[in-house]
């Protein structure tokens, strides 16, 4: 054996002693957020009775360690910032997949944390998985996962903690999706709104007696939350959601779709998968149990309703004087008369004479040729010139069409 082999094998048993030392004395959280596997090592600061609690609340996502992994040791504490953490995820997708918190209380700290792991698990499964910013929750027989997607602060806790009396806890912040309808449960502890201004709290789900999610989990249903609030309680109502307005709706609450080949139309054939986006229109989390009880059945197929659009731009002669142009989206799709391109993490929608706009742009162009083609595809009613010269301006402040001068 080898010197070296030697030393290897000592740092290997030194590291894998000191990490069972560490794990006993209650200093590290393994963890499995989101299908990813992080190590959490509270600093001096961390009482016991704070890192127990932080144990119960994280309970669901505990994961057993197959190797140590050891985060460095937290920093040494700031002025104002007592507490400290340090986390490490086994993923190297992003830098070393190290990070470490400082905070003034303990409570903002476990919120920064709870923060902070499902950013790093979103960015380590970007491309992998339809992150969609929702609760989600489970039939504890068929697996069938319904998930409520709404913005932060609108409602999906709340929604949570009722549903998941009944219906088994997915999570109560993002919904995971995989390339074949599995979800990756993410059964996080709830963050429960104090009082303004305070940290929210983490608790777990055991305490509000909340159903584990069942073995293998699959997306049925995706709905997003509307939630009326006023002095007058509105009955809930539940409705289909077209497929244009479902991805304008869809694309802002989801995480790192845009780091699909074909984010657009990946997400169109979930939704077409699932039989379509719903949406229900609520004051009382209370009442959304019995209307959302048929989504937890398999819905009828809503047909093929979209085709890609081509995203390449055509590669011809150099751009006329002012010639326009379209910017190459990274994904763009065809719904009945719309068109939806997306550039970058943003969405744009155009309808009327727009879809036909940028066609006609699929390679440099003047606006006259421009008006020409558009033309061709929605007659010369009086002012249509002046129509298309103002729908090539509001393209191009949308960055959707780009002019060049040579």
């Amino acid at each position: 054996m080898t010197s070296a082999g030697i030393t290897g094998s000592t740092r290997s048993v030194w590291q894998q002693r000191l990490f069972d030392e560490l794990a006993r004395g209650g200093d590290l959280l393994c963890l499995k957020v989101m299908g990813q596997r992080f190590v959490v090592r509270w600093g001096r600061a961390v009482t016991w009775q704070q890192r127990a609690s932080m144990s119960i609340a994280w309970a669901r996502c505990i994961s057993g360690s197959l190797e140590p992994l050891l985060p460095p040791e937290p920093m040494e504490p700031s002025a104002g910032s007592q507490f400290t953490v340090s986390a490490t995820c086994a993923s190297m997708k992003y830098g070393d997949g190290t990070f470490q918190l400082e905070a003034a209380s303990f409570e903002e700290l476990a919120e920064n944390l709870t923060s902070r792991l499902t950013v790093s698990a979103i960015l380590a499964n970007a491309g992998e998985l339809t992150m969609l910013h929702a609760c989600g929750v489970a039939d504890p027989d068929t697996g069938a996962v319904v998930a409520l997607v709404a913005k932060s602060g609108t409602g999906k806790t709340t929604a949570a903690s009722v549903l998941a009396r009944t219906y088994g806890y997915v999570t109560d912040e993002t919904v995971a999706i995989a390339w074949d309808g599995s979800v990756v449960p993410y059964p996080k502890p709830l963050s429960v709104k104090q009082g303004a201004g305070a940290p929210k709290r983490q608790a777990g789900p055991d305490e509000f007696g909340l159903q584990p999610a069942p073995a293998m989990p699959f997306i049925q249903s995706i709905v997003l939350l509307n939630r009326v609030q006023g002095e007058r309680p509105v009955a809930p109502v539940l409705k289909r959601v077209p497929l244009a307005d479902a991805l304008l709706a869809l694309i802002p609450e989801s995480s790192s779709q845009a780091e699909f080949l074909d984010p657009l139309q990946s997400l169109c054939r979930l939704i077409e998968s699932v039989g379509g986006v719903w949406q229900v229109t609520y004051s009382e989390a209370a009442d959304l149990p019995t209307v959302l009880e048929p989504l937890f059945q398999l819905q009828a197929a809503s047909g093929t309703e979209w085709e890609p659009a081509a995203p390449e731009v055509a590669q011809e002669a150099p751009t006329p004087v002012w010639g326009i142009q379209r910017r190459a989206p990274k994904d763009a799709v065809k719904i009945g008369g719309d068109l939806l391109v997306m550039l970058d993490h943003e969405i744009v929608g155009l309808s009327g004479i727009g879809p036909a706009v940028w066609e006609a742009c699929s390679g440099p162009a003047r606006l006259d040729q421009v008006t020409e083609q558009v033309a061709k595809v929605h007659g010369e009613p009086e002012g249509y010139r002046a129509a298309v010269a103002e729908a090539v301006e509001q393209l191009i402040a949308l960055s959707v069409l780009v002019r060049s001068e040579i």
